[in-house]
């Protein structure tokens, strides 16, 4: 047997092989050599291969094929996707007499016991389609075997009990290495996440999207997107940013990640922080923490602020989430998730008020940032403020104004309003504007407890025929609760009513005397008479 052509695979290695042999199997080869500069009896050809699918160990094993004349005996589950994919790169469509088969036939018939073949093969076969991805894509051999790697999936996914799943994402599928899926543990739904992890991430989004595409269950796929993004984050490789913008467009795809808890997604932004995401992917992990920002906790929204920011916290990211989730209809629709939501925003603002270098402006822009009726009370704002003001001393009184507006004083309990005119850090005109409010909302309430007291006929007639009597008492008790909380604050403003009446009388004594002594002045022609003591 001759050695008479020199190949140079990718510039991995070079092999000596029969260039008969060879060509009678390889149409790429046969035409490579043909085109070859003729060489010296005494040297081989030289031709070089570049982007063989597999390598040189591909290659070895394709001219093994030739030597033994193409024997089927050649192809086995571990070999057909490579040799298949060789096969396809290297034209070997032709045999090297007419009852030989070619390698491409050889292939194509051991790939149709695919389906019959073991989880490990098949698992074996799509890394060998990775490794020849670009071969494999064109020929169509990968969809072939991703076909088959779903529907393993799917089947298992759909036999299993809904309730089976696992939270933890290492439990596995117990297979048998020479059968297809053992029964013992079938039924976790989770069996095949880690078998995959160490594919590449297209390869992840591919199979990803073809199981979303045959409707599998939408928070099994997102445990295994977390899964998967929490390994590749964690471990030394070089698809990091890669795994992450991957994990999150899909995430994303799955209607807007309604299928991960608010707690995942936080985990997702923490574990992705350091990567520098694409602006693109940035916003939509941020779209998807916005909507289900009132199911956060506070310790979720303490975060950093990043390098480059004078405040302590990352308020800015705040501002965002708070953003997209009132851009949905169904959380302006909803009063409960908005009162949910200032409930935390309220906790939020108390824990970042001592901040120094936070901004006035984006203090109150945090504040003011959910619409009014949110909140029932303005006592945590009031409270937030007043703390603010405690450490910033020095705030001009523009900036004071703007956080003095964030504040309804209708919504102040009478407690806060009772505290507010004993703050000095709070100007009197804000003082007399939450006691207006208060005596606003004291009358309004007395009136309604007169109604009830004294009913007309005609109303009384109708609340007979609409409430009971134990509704009527239930009603009325609730009023007088409601009066006996502005009780004290009613009993200051008449306080204070008292004081200004004994200044109206002090005045007019005064004015009285005033114009007495004018009269006696006038009267006396020395003008020697004294004037008498103001409020003796």
């Amino acid at each position: 047997m001759r050695c008479d052509l020199e190949v140079d695979v990718d510039g991995e290695e070079t092999f000596l092989v029969d260039k008969e042999v060879l060509s009678s199997f390889c149409g790429r080869l046969r035409n490579l050599s043909n085109k070859a500069l003729t060489a010296s009896p005494t040297k081989p050809l030289k031709v070089a291969i570049t982007g063989f699918p597999g390598g040189s160990e591909a290659f070895e094993l394709m001219a093994k094929f030739c030597y033994n004349n193409g024997r089927a005996q050649m192809i086995t589950s571990h070999s057909t996707c490579l040799l298949h994919s060789v096969a396809h790169f290297m034209d070997m469509s032709d045999g090297v007499s007419a009852s030989t088969n070619n390698l491409l036939e050889l292939t194509e018939k051991s790939l149709e016991g695919l389906p019959y073949w073991s989880w490990p093969e098949i698992m074996h076969a799509l890394k060998q389609c990775q490794d020849t991805f670009s071969v494999s894509v064109s020929s169509g051999l990968l969809d072939r075997v991703m076909e088959s790697v779903v529907g393993r999936i799917t089947a298992v996914a759909d036999a299993s009990p809904s309730g089976s799943s696992p939270e933890s994402s290492a439990l596995r599928l117990s297979v048998d290495s020479r059968s297809t899926i053992s029964t013992k543990n079938s039924s976790h739904r989770a069996w095949w996440f880690q078998d995959i992890l160490s594919l590449s991430p297209d390869m992840i989004k591919k199979i990803i999207s073809s199981m979303v595409l045959q409707k599998v269950d939408h928070v099994l796929v997102s445990k295994f997107l977390m899964h998967y993004l929490k390994n590749t984050v964690s471990s030394s490789s070089c698809n990091k940013k890669r795994a992450a913008e991957i994990s999150i467009e899909l995430l994303y795809s799955l209607d807007g990640g309604s299928s991960v808890s608010c707690k995942g997604l936080f985990d997702v932004l923490r574990v992705s922080a350091s990567l520098k995401l694409s602006k693109g992917c940035q916003i939509k992990l941020e779209s998807m923490i916005g909507r289900k920002f009132d199911h956060a906790t506070l310790d979720s929204l303490l975060i950093p602020a990043p390098a480059g920011m004078d405040c302590l916290y990352d308020v800015s990211l705040i501002l965002r989430f708070l953003k997209c989730f009132l851009s949905t209809s169904i959380v302006r629709e909803s009063i409960a998730r908005l009162k949910q939501a200032a409930k935390l925003m309220d906790s939020y603002l108390a824990e970042i008020a001592p901040d120094f270098s936070l901004k006035p402006l984006m203090f109150v822009s945090l504040a003011t940032a959910l619409p009014d009726e949110a909140r029932d009370s303005h006592d945590s704002i009031y409270r937030a403020i007043d703390m603010y003001l405690e450490v910033h001393t020095q705030l001009l009184e523009e900036e004071k104004t703007k956080l003095f507006c964030a504040i309804n004083y209708e919504k102040l309990s009478s407690e806060s309003c009772k505290h507010l005119a004993k703050n000095s850090k709070f100007p009197s005109r804000t003082v007399i504007r939450a006691l207006v409010s208060q005596q606003r909302k004291l009358r309004s309430l007395l009136q309604e407890t007169n109604q009830l007291k004294e009913p007309s006929p005609e109303r009384n007639q109708s609340k007979k025929k609409q409430l009971s009597d134990d509704q009527q008492v239930i009603l009325y008790a609730k009023k007088l609760e409601i009066c006996s909380e502005n009780k004290r604050l009613k009993s200051q403003l008449q306080g204070m009513q008292w004081k200004v009446t004994e200044l109206e009388k002090i005045c007019k004594k005064m004015q009285a005397q005033m114009e007495k002594a004018m009269k006696m002045r006038r009267v006396s022609p020395s003008g020697s008479k004294s004037l008498p003591r103001l409020c003796s």
